[in-house]
């Protein structure tokens, strides 16, 4: 009987799924594919506005450096007034994260990662990353997963508002853990092909030289051919899979389509401009090789030699907000709160921009019993990304700051969004003895 019943459920469950199947057009192919939902233009920009800033934060912020940033933007803008939904609100950002990565998020919402920036030559590889990007974006790979029922209900709770909340809470942590899935989603290898073969194309429609693209795979592939540096396998070949089939591709699309193109001079290759664009990336490339070794000493349990490999970061990179917070933190590992203190006023000065700043921040302030300044240092983290630690400690923040409402309720939030986790059970103990005050 109890099985008879299971069969039963499960047809039924079927049988609702089908009544929301319907079909959607793919606006790159014109093809009609199955879906379980329909995502409307709308609710796909809905989607990348709410997990852009939360991905950019996840990943170390967006690099504060308005030069290259300008220049990013233009570069993509090119590509996308040629691409096949020109109406999109696209977005280029640089994302300060040393993996070399690149990905697009529903709506038109792409970064590219200070990593792969300093591996490129040339504008025009640069147009073939964020072309491949914008292909993504155009043929809505990203939608197809969500629209086949993965992260159903998460981007439903994303599209339809619920997580516009200022707090901390489940629809906070809904929208962090989408920003995440959409950044980590591997493609399969059409998809993959589809989007090489569109970038070439919209490079070609921009006035880039399209041998750009092939460039750029033979990075790709001296990374595959050499074993493949960690940071490739960790980074951009994880969510985008690469193969010598896709390097041999490229070429014969080329071929086929663009003989006689590559070297012409009225399609841009564009060397000089991206060397003067991508200038003081690479000044800070050995800062952050070392601000990098820094944060893997400080993973093996060699706190101390983190700190003296942080320092040197800043001798090399003087100027770099990251490296300040990084320090910040090893500081605040080490329960020396001073330096601490000190080092994370100097990354906030640098760059107000990223939460992770503030949060160290905060916590140096609550434990220091400057319960004004930690709260406004925590609420501005929980602006840039809502996280339990912030959520948590804002709300101690609160407890101590004689505001037991707003204390209970955002411990009440935090609770109920990591029910079985530390963070969440500690901060139901302390709702429920503020409740019984």
């Amino acid at each position: 009987m109890a099985k008879f019943t299971r069969i039963v459920r499960s047809l039924a469950a079927a049988a609702f799924l089908l009544t929301l199947a319907a079909c959607a057009v793919n606006p790159v192919t014109g093809r009609q594919e199955l879906s379980l939902f329909q995502v409307s233009t709308a609710e796909e920009i809905a989607l990348g506005e709410k997990t852009f800033p939360k991905a950019l934060q996840q990943m170390g912020g967006e690099l504060p450096d308005p030069v290259l940033a300008a220049y990013l933007s233009e570069v993509g803008g090119r590509l996308a007034r040629v691409s096949h939904r020109p109406e999109l609100p696209y977005r280029f950002k640089v994302v300060n994260d040393s993996s070399p990565n690149a990905f697009a998020l529903p709506g038109g919402f792409i970064a590219v990662t200070r990593g792969l920036l300093v591996t490129l030559e040339n504008e025009a590889q640069l147009a073939a990353v964020l072309g491949h990007e914008v292909g993504h974006v155009t043929s809505r790979h990203s939608v197809q997963g969500m629209q086949r029922g993965t992260l159903l209900n998460v981007a439903l709770a994303v599209v339809s508002g619920a997580t516009g909340d200022s707090g901390y809470g489940v629809a906070a942590e809904q929208a962090g853990q989408l920003a995440a899935s959409l950044v980590d989603r591997s493609y399969s290898r059409e998809q993959e092909r589809e989007s090489d073969r569109l970038g070439i194309d919209y490079m070609f429609r921009a006035g880039y030289d399209p041998q750009g693209a092939v460039q750029l795979q033979e990075i790709f592939y001296r990374q595959v051919e050499g074993g493949a540096k960690p940071s490739w396998l960790g980074g951009l070949f994880r969510s985008h899979p690469f193969s010598k089939e896709r390097l041999d591709a490229n070429r014969d699309y080329l071929q086929q389509n663009y003989a006689g193109l590559p070297g012409d001079p009225r399609y841009r290759l564009g060397a000089k401009d991206f060397a003067r664009a991508t200038s003081s990336v690479l000044k800070t490339r050995r800062g952050y090789e070392l601000y990098d070794q820094a944060r893997a000493q400080e993973a093996s349990g060699d706190l101390n030699g983190a700190i003296e490999t942080f320092h040197q970061a800043l001798k090399a990179a003087p100027d770099e907000a990251l490296i300040y917070a990084g320090l910040g933190f090893a500081y605040l590992r080490a329960e020396d709160l001073v330096p601490a203190r000190r080092h994370l006023l100097q990354a906030i000065q640098r760059d107000g921009g990223y939460y992770q700043s503030h949060l160290g921040l905060g916590y140096v302030y609550l434990q220091k019993g400057e319960t004004g300044s930690a709260i406004s240092e925590l609420e501005r983290s929980l602006e840039l990304l809502p996280t339990l630690q912030g959520g948590f400690l804002l709300a101690e923040g609160y407890e101590k700051g004689g505001q037991p409402a707003r204390a209970l309720e955002l411990y009440r939030a935090v609770a109920e969004a990591d029910p079985r986790g530390k963070v969440g059970q500690t901060a139901a103990q302390r709702a429920a003895a503020l409740a019984g005050r």
